[in-house]
């Protein structure tokens, strides 16, 4: 069984409608995947496993865009209103950092869903040294010698 344009037209239409119901911000791509492929079909004469390799790539390639584009930082945790949580804990440089360079600083346990975070200081330290959080200031951990 060949599908005509239109049955990839609705098929992308309902993937787009259904992402109303599913807030994943995924079927969304596979929609106009679907939606892609049915302006193909509907120009040129193409087989049942080339419209549905189109379609995976397509969608794929929609789906990777938007991840690599849109949201290149998405899985980076921004401290935010938590600093109070924060204040005090006791990690490890494992960058040095100095008055106007970042450094990076590792915790033995996650903050916020990570064990590494860039941090700034009012003096130098050394990778190495044990520091505390005294500070929050923007996404950087402000961090002083223990």
């Amino acid at each position: 069984m060949e599908l005509a344009w239109w049955h990839w037209a609705v098929g992308g239409i309902v993937l787009i409608v259904a992402e109303l119901a599913v807030p994943s911000f995924v079927l969304i791509w596979f929609g106009l995947g679907a939606l892609v492929v049915a302006v193909a079909v509907s120009l040129t004469a193409i087989g049942m496993t080339t419209q549905l390799a189109l379609w995976l790539v397509v969608s794929l390639a929609l789906v990777a865009g938007w991840f690599k584009v849109f949201k290149p930082n998405m899985h980076k945790t921004k401290i935010g209103m938590a600093s109070a949580s924060v204040l005090g804990e006791v990690g490890m440089l494992v960058h040095d950092v100095a008055p106007f360079e970042k450094g990076e600083v590792r915790f033995q346990k996650p903050i916020l869903g990570a064990d590494v975070w860039e941090c700034i200081a009012d003096e130098s330290i050394k990778s190495g040294e044990r520091v505390r959080v005294v500070a929050v200031e923007g996404s950087f951990l402000k961090v002083a010698k223990i």
